[in-house]
């Protein structure tokens, strides 16, 4: 049970939400992570659920474990992101060679799961990853504009104008875009 000071401590709340995406990007169980720290499950849990504010020790093997200094850590997440990033400051990353374009839609915030990502193809684009940043990332595909074909788990799905696509990734995906116009789309990314 939480204390009503734990309880009202914001910056509890993110440090545990942080610990649980750290081990997220990792793709390690609460036993994985228990091994590889020396620190219990129970503790590990509690410490992630914010039910229990973890010791200097505790987060100084974490830090450990994840390569980063403590003082890292604390950063970031010693500030609320602000919750309104407006078009014109979001992020664009451009791959010219495979004919991709990625908009960060979310504003950014190390505490929570999910992300909005804005993804054109330009026509015959045809990109390919070979396993998922996290096993079991939770993605939703909802097309925007024009056609996009999608592989996973060897099912291809062609996904038109207004369609929408749910699936969990633990191996290699396919993006492409038929043509003959481009696609946009929205890519939902909730981490496990």
């Amino acid at each position: 049970m939480k204390r009503d000071d734990e309880a009202s401590d914001p910056m509890g709340a993110r440090l545990g939400a942080r610990l649980t995406e750290l081990r997220a990007q990792h793709g390690w169980s609460l036993g994985e992570l228990a091994e590889r720290s020396g620190i219990s499950r129970s503790t590990l849990s509690r410490a992630e659920r914010a039910e229990t504010s973890p010791t200097a020790a505790l987060l100084n093997r974490l830090c450990g474990v994840y390569g980063r200094t403590m003082s890292q850590l604390l950063s970031e997440v010693e500030a609320e992101p602000a919750p309104l990033l407006r078009s014109a400051d979001q992020p664009v990353w451009e791959d010219r060679a495979s004919g991709f374009r990625r908009r960060s839609v979310s504003p950014p915030h190390t505490g929570l799961r999910a992300e909005l990502v804005e993804g054109r193809l330009t026509a015959g684009a045809d990109i390919s990853y070979d396993r998922p940043p996290v096993p079991g990332l939770e993605q939703h595909i909802w097309v925007l504009d024009g056609t996009l074909d999608v592989t996973a788990r060897d099912i291809e799905h062609r996904l038109d104008t207004g369609d929408c696509l749910r699936l969990r990734v633990w191996g290699p995906t396919r993006f492409r875009c038929p043509g003959p116009d481009a696609v946009r789309y929205v890519l939902a990314v909730v981490l496990p």
